[in-house]
């Protein structure tokens, strides 16, 4: 690889990293229940991808629809991944939330080894151990006082679950569809799950203040076009030993952004869980990841 695209494919990375950090923001930004934010977030991308599909719909080979159940499975947990997440990050710090949602690669190791019997390392085991310690030092403040855990706090790991099995059936529908299509279609059944959440909810999807207008057409922009874009441009040309720790290292740009943005100043204890825990998610990762081979996943 040149120099030229080697230096493009980490400043995607950092660009998507930067992205995704604002979604915390977006969902505080807007005065909205967070199915409502996650529906438009979905909504308005999947609808500025239709020229990007269109025209690259005739450079690709013929789609195989009857492998299309994967990305409509995928964007159902896509639908609760969102739904839960955003609210919790009404109910909790940004941090927390961002940091508890990014525990998926626990979840889907802990899967992996329970549903699919994958072998795991004593490696596995450590940095499970050290995320759940790292965990309970950031959560542990509403413990200690009344021996209750905070609900965002609670629906931020629902939400990582959610994103594992997302993730575990995106490994098993890239083989079949190719990327842009596959996420395109995840994106529109996620949309479609989501109006059912809001209907279910009986969330109002229209009478919000031209504030919270931008504030969907920025999270859809930022966060979820441009931030998924360039991640999946990094991924395509660098190995994921690359990009999988740079992406844990989110819930840290996102507590550093939170501070002069929404005026959240986490504890010291927070501070040192936050940092035990991203490394322990980082040896599970590795430990789940070390069977795979080092090539871009393109």
């Amino acid at each position: 690889m040149s120099q030229n695209k080697l230096f493009l494919a980490y400043a995607a990375l950092g660009v998507g990293v930067l992205a995704l950090s604002f979604s915390a923001m977006f969902v505080r930004w807007a005065d909205a229940p967070g199915p409502v934010i996650g529906f438009y977030r979905v909504l308005i991308a999947t609808v500025l991808f239709v020229p990007f599909v269109i025209q690259r719909q005739k450079k690709l080979p013929p789609l195989q629809w009857r492998w299309l159940w994967f990305p409509m499975f995928a964007g159902l947990f896509t639908a609760l991944d969102f739904a839960t997440w955003n609210t919790a990050v009404q109910f909790t710090t940004a941090a927390k939330a961002t940091l508890l949602g990014n525990t998926a690669p626990l979840w889907v190791a802990l899967i992996a080894l329970i549903v699919f019997r994958e072998r795991m390392r004593g490696t596995f085991w450590f940095g499970l151990a050290l995320a759940l310690i790292g965990a309970a030092l950031v959560v542990g403040e509403n413990f200690a006082e009344n021996l209750s855990v905070n609900l965002g706090d609670l629906l931020a790991s629902a939400a990582a679950v959610f994103y594992a099995i997302y993730q575990l059936i995106i490994q098993r529908g890239r083989k079949f569809l190719d990327p842009f299509r596959y996420t395109w279609f995840v994106g529109l059944s996620a949309a479609v799950f989501l109006c059912a959440i809001n209907f279910a909810l009986d969330n109002p999807l229209l009478g919000y203040s031209s504030n919270t207008w931008l504030v969907f057409f920025a999270t859809a922009i930022v966060s979820q076009m441009i931030g998924y874009l360039a991640i999946s441009y990094a991924l395509g040309h660098l190995p994921a030993s690359v990009v999988s720790p740079t992406l844990i290292g989110q819930p840290i740009l996102t507590a550093v952004l939170a501070v002069p943005l929404l005026g959240e100043i986490p504890t010291a204890a927070q501070w040192l869980g936050g940092a035990i825990a991203l490394a322990g998610i980082y040896i599970v990762n590795r430990a789940h990841q070390q069977a795979l081979p080092e090539t871009p996943n393109a």
